[in-house]
């Protein structure tokens, strides 16, 4: 399926990711927690290249109002992609980040897909996962309640492709239940040191373990549905990965990329 121009020729095509900080790439003083953006370049070629723009804390609402979506917007060349979702922060109390799920939410959700189409880019709506909720019968929690819904509706009427990790999670924990999950959530194993950034048993935030297979499922998402050629895609069946290929920033790098990708002009 095709929704937009191909990149210029000779120019590599791009795929900014945007959401909260499950997808955010981490620095290595929050290991072992990941972000899925930073570990999706393991199952992509070098014909692609991942922009990892999402940011902690970040709504549909605050990261649009910010400038964070302008500033991609401005960086956005025909045939790029914008893999976008949000919710865990939209229901947050919080006026900055709260949107209501069939009204603000979709008005903000929107303007990330006129906004990439204005620009010839590829919009593909991302669901995040659930959080680890599970009670004792093995039973896991919507926390994220309507969003995932109100994000589906808006595919509908817009026609954009949808990575569902969301309904993928709540398989995922109930198989692995209340005890194997914690294996890919940020709980500390024998010998791991706690870091400052670090609250261990959190229940929201992925290890690297699962920011791989959440990034595996979202490559293999994108491949199956057709959103990205076939040759982009690489290793989907591979097992064992290094910790040197997660993709963790020195603090430098980090802040650079937290304070420069803003736009000045925040109205998209």
């Amino acid at each position: 399926m095709t929704y937009a121009p191909s990149p210029q020729p000779g120019r590599r095509p791009r795929i900014f990711v945007v959401g909260g900080s499950n997808a955010v790439s981490r620095p290595y003083s929050f290991l072992p927690m990941a972000g899925w953006a930073q570990t999706l370049p393991l199952f992509l070629t070098d014909e692609v290249e991942v922009v990892a723009c999402a940011r902690a804390r970040a709504s549909s609402k605050s990261f649009r109002e910010r400038g964070r979506l302008q500033w991609i917007l401005e960086n956005m060349e025909p045939g790029d992609y914008l893999l976008f979702g949000f919710g865990q922060n939209d229901i947050k109390p919080d006026p900055g980040l709260h949107t209501e799920p069939y009204s603000t939410f979709l008005e903000h959700m929107a303007a990330y897909v006129h906004g990439a189409r204005e620009r010839g880019g590829h919009p593909v709506i991302y669901l995040p996962y659930e959080r680890r909720r599970i009670d004792r019968h093995g039973n896991v929690a919507r926390f994220l309640g309507d969003y995932p819904g109100a994000a589906r509706l808006l595919a509908e009427e817009e026609h954009v492709p949808v990575v569902d990790v969301y309904g993928q999670s709540l398989q995922w924990w109930e198989e692995l239940g209340p005890e194997a999950s914690k294996a890919v959530f940020v709980y500390l194993r024998r010998g791991e040191p706690l870091q400052e950034h670090i609250l261990d048993g959190d229940n929201v935030h992925l290890r690297a373990e699962g920011a791989i297979e959440v990034a595996r499922f979202t490559a293999r998402s994108m491949l199956e549905q057709g959103i990205i050629p076939a040759r982009w895609v690489r290793d989907l069946d591979r097992t064992r990965f290094d910790y040197s290929e997660m993709g963790w920033l020195d603090e430098e790098t980090f802040r650079h990329r937290t304070q420069s990708r803003v736009s000045t002009y925040p109205g998209a």
